[in-house]
């Protein structure tokens, strides 16, 4: 189950602000939508704009109140922080601004998101997928009581955040159909051949190589002599540990003893690096002046290069390969998904998102927006649950 705040926004991840279309369309009576003929009623949007309010985080929350934002400017005027010495009062027309940003933003949330459950509603349909009665109420059951072991806290919550069980059920149905769908577009790519894993193999040889390796000690000096101090008093018999705690700045090692286990050629610094690799295994070497200071150290172990075999890699690529090729399908998947479900989506003047067939043109700006929910998205959770708070 799921946190709150992220019960409406499972589904509808879009980050860009949509502009509001020109036109209505044909959008039927009060409808702010419509997809595939189904209407998306206007009571319904409101509804889920309280939720989204509510599940916002802010105490008391509330939809802010377009177009005006009367209710809105006042209450933010109260809370409003008294501006710095020398600084201006903030302006009503800010505050109004501020009221009018938020609105938008939970309407396009709750647009995106009643939108995207006509989409894996009408795909699931058109794939012949179903989702029973009795398995969303197994589901349901299964995660309401890790959350909630007790009734009065899960009765708390539907309160505190304005949903109904209605709701709750609806979101477990969504999730359910949104993995059947998923699980439908990825059966059968899982077939890998001998002869794609070896290929794979000889092409990326080096990623299934080990280079040598080497444990060493350290003792990490300011100046040369203290460094020739550490070095004779570990020739004269003194252990690592005594010496490195005497003499090292390098804490990190120091609390080690001075050891530094399975360094690999090129992960050291410069200096070290090509002293520690052309050392023998068991010697006193240094002091090695590098931009850090002065090192001391032995070569404890080496542990020679190697190169998996074929066969000792065969399962690890498989499975590679097996990914790719599932994502592969997913991610065509998507793009249809997407292009056809927003063909058939028309919206109401003044509730357009980049969603709807009727949306401008959205103009290209970088962005690390995730992409709008889709049924392939197999990580997600459930999003009707409630948490546990």
């Amino acid at each position: 189950m799921i946190k709150a705040a992220r019960l409406l926004l499972g589904l509808c991840a879009l980050a860009a602000t949509a502009a509001v279309a020109a036109g209505c369309g044909g959008v039927p009576g009060n409808a702010v939508a419509e997809v595939d003929g189904t209407p998306i009623e206007k009571d319904t949007f409101e509804h889920w704009m309280n939720v989204a309010a509510k599940s916002s985080g802010q105490p008391g929350a509330t939809v802010p109140d377009a177009p005006e934002y009367t209710k809105c400017v006042e209450n933010k005027r109260k809370t409003a922080p008294k501006p710095a010495k020398g600084q201006p009062k903030t302006t009503d027309e800010q505050l109004k601004e501020q009221c009018k940003q938020e609105y938008e933003q939970l309407r396009d949330q709750v647009l995106q998101l009643l939108t995207s459950f006509e989409w894996i509603e009408g795909e699931a349909e058109e794939m012949g997928i179903k989702v029973s009665d009795a398995e969303v109420k197994k589901s349901f059951d299964q995660q309401k009581k890790q959350s909630f072991p007790k009734d009065a806290d899960y009765q708390k919550f539907l309160k505190d955040y304005g949903q109904t069980e209605q709701d709750v059920m609806q979101r477990v149905k969504l999730d359910l159909l949104s993995n059947k769908i998923r699980d439908k577009v990825i059966k059968g790519k899982d077939k890998v051949t001998d002869a794609q894993i070896k290929e794979f193999y000889d092409k990326n040889r080096e990623r299934f190589a080990q280079p040598e390796r080497r444990d060493i000690r350290v003792v990490l000096t300011k100046g040369e002599a203290r460094a020739q101090e550490a070095k004779s008093a570990l020739e004269g018999g003194e252990s690592w540990k005594s010496v490195a705690k005497q003499y090292s700045i390098d804490e990190a090692s120091k609390s080690q003893g001075g050891k530094l286990p399975a360094q690999a050629e090129g992960t050291l610094e410069k200096a070290l690096d090509e002293a520690v690799f052309k050392a023998k295994k068991g010697e006193i070497e240094g002091p090695v002046k590098t931009q850090f200071g002065y090192y001391v150290f032995e070569v404890e172990k080496v542990e020679k290069a190697s190169q998996q075999t074929l066969e000792q890699a065969k399962e690890t690529i498989r499975q590679t390969l097996q990914s790719q090729n599932q994502q592969k399908a997913l991610d065509k998947f998507v793009a249809d998904f997407q292009k056809k479900w927003k063909e058939r989506t028309e919206c109401r003047e003044g509730y357009v998102t980049q969603q709807c067939k009727n949306a401008p043109k959205a103009t290209p700006t970088p962005s690390t927006a995730a992409p709008p929910t889709t049924p392939t998205q197999p990580t997600q959770p459930a999003p009707a649950e409630p948490e546990n708070r």
